[in-house]
């Protein structure tokens, strides 16, 4: 708690895109299957794919966001070699 998912997790070049994903799930807009690189509390980057939602109360009111991350760092790796062995 306390600390900011964007400034402290997430690299240099994908911070504005990680926070305007954010933002617009909390106005609304949903997002699906958005990729992008996280450094771990220990310091070891993996690469996320996030689905963030818009949570609503009874009235549909927005009260917050969920997101939903999977560590698709092996994927990733798998698909690289693969292109390696095809080229």
């Amino acid at each position: 708690m306390g600390h900011s998912l964007v400034q402290e997790f997430i690299t240099d070049d994908f911070k504005t895109a990680v926070q305007t994903v954010l933002d617009q799930a909390l106005q609304g807009a949903e997002t699906e299957n958005f990729e992008f690189p996280l450094i771990t509390k220990n310091g070891v980057r993996i690469e996320v794919l996030l689905n963030a939602t818009t949570r609503r109360d009874e009235q549909g009111n927005i009260i917050g966001v969920v997101g939903i991350g999977q560590d698709i760092t092996g994927r990733i790796a798998q698909e690289r070699e693969y292109s390696k062995l095809i080229d």
